[in-house]
């Protein structure tokens, strides 16, 4: 095949394509397709022929990547951006926490019963629709129930799924615990974002070495007295509908104060799809408790759990109950 030739070939390959090369590039006439017909020349022979133009044909971009320009997910772009660190399992261990890996044990098997509710509502599989399901908070009527305890389990239980990443959110921005309780220090989160509009939600999100499992901290409170106020903002509203709408296939845990002593739980379960409120057995007063549930009758969705019950009344340490 002659240099013509396998320009002509070329050329009907681009116009196949959708690119418009005219015939004439080849040196062939403009014809039907696979034409190789020699064009006629312009120039006397012997007189000084024009170099041939050169085909300059942008590369059509692959179906399979994206076009430049495109931006990345805004998931893909809080992977990138969050901070890696590492919390020491034996030591969660030891302390009484779940640590995926481990032999199987009463604690997993009990969170376990505790997240399938939870996961069906989140993944439309419920009784009913609950908008913002994947968006779940765990509070208390007292302080002392074990809310960032069964938060930080809960968490680390749905991690711990094939289908599912978690995010736990330490929303008890007036005390916060989560940091502390995973032997890590303080850092930039939820309060830093609402008080700093150029600051990002992917900045502040700390990566773990669970699998699957990333924190958002309560932040910096210095300085900061309208902690209720913030969470009603709109800033914060802005913020949840991120959450529940570009992370959907995500599951948000808050740790969120104790209902009676504080407001800014009340403040945030008018935004949440499930609620989980600790109670803690032989100790929380069942008027504390009842007023506890009267503060969520709003609330599409609340749950209980039930903390520091003997093995000897039933037959697992936490009871479920649907409320």
């Amino acid at each position: 095949m002659n240099t013509i030739e396998q320009a002509a070939k070329r050329i009907e390959q681009l116009r196949r394509s959708g690119i418009d090369v005219p015939w004439g590039a080849a040196g062939v006439e403009d014809g039907p397709a696979g034409a190789t017909t020699p064009a006629t020349p312009t120039s006397s022979p012997g007189a000084a022929q024009a170099p041939e133009p050169e085909l300059s044909v942008a590369p059509m971009a692959s179906a399979t990547e994206p076009s430049a320009g495109q931006a990345p997910s805004a998931e893909d772009r809080s992977e990138r951006r969050s901070k890696q660190v590492e919390l020491n399992l034996f030591r969660l261990g030891e302390r009484g926490f779940l640590v995926p890996g481990r032999e199987r044990s009463q604690l997993e098997e009990e969170y376990r019963i505790i997240k399938r509710p939870l996961l069906k509502n989140a993944t439309g599989e419920g009784a009913a629709p609950v908008d913002r399901a994947n968006l779940i908070m765990v509070t208390s009527a007292l302080p002392g129930e074990g809310k960032t305890y069964t938060s930080i389990n809960l968490a680390i239980s749905l991690a711990m799924e094939l289908d599912h990443t978690v995010l736990l959110v330490d929303a008890d921005v007036v005390r916060p615990a989560i940091l502390d309780r995973l032997g890590l220090p303080p850092s930039p989160g939820l309060l830093d974002v609402l008080t700093q509009p150029g600051l990002d939600l992917a900045d502040v999100m700390l990566k773990t070495n669970v699998p699957k499992l990333t924190l958002l901290p309560a932040g910096s409170a210095s300085g900061v007295a309208n902690t209720t106020e913030l969470l009603a903002s709109g800033a914060m509203e802005s913020l949840l509908n991120e959450l529940a709408q570009t992370y959907s296939d995500r599951i948000i845990v808050f740790d969120a104060p104790p209902l009676l002593p504080s407001t800014e739980s009340r403040v945030l379960a008018i935004h949440m799809g499930q609620i989980v409120v600790v109670v803690e057995a032989d100790r929380t007063p069942k008027t504390s408790v009842a007023q506890a549930f009267a503060t969520l009758e709003t609330c599409p969705v609340v749950m209980s759990v039930l903390n520091k019950c003997s093995s000897k009344k039933v037959n697992s340490a936490y009871g479920y109950y649907a409320v």
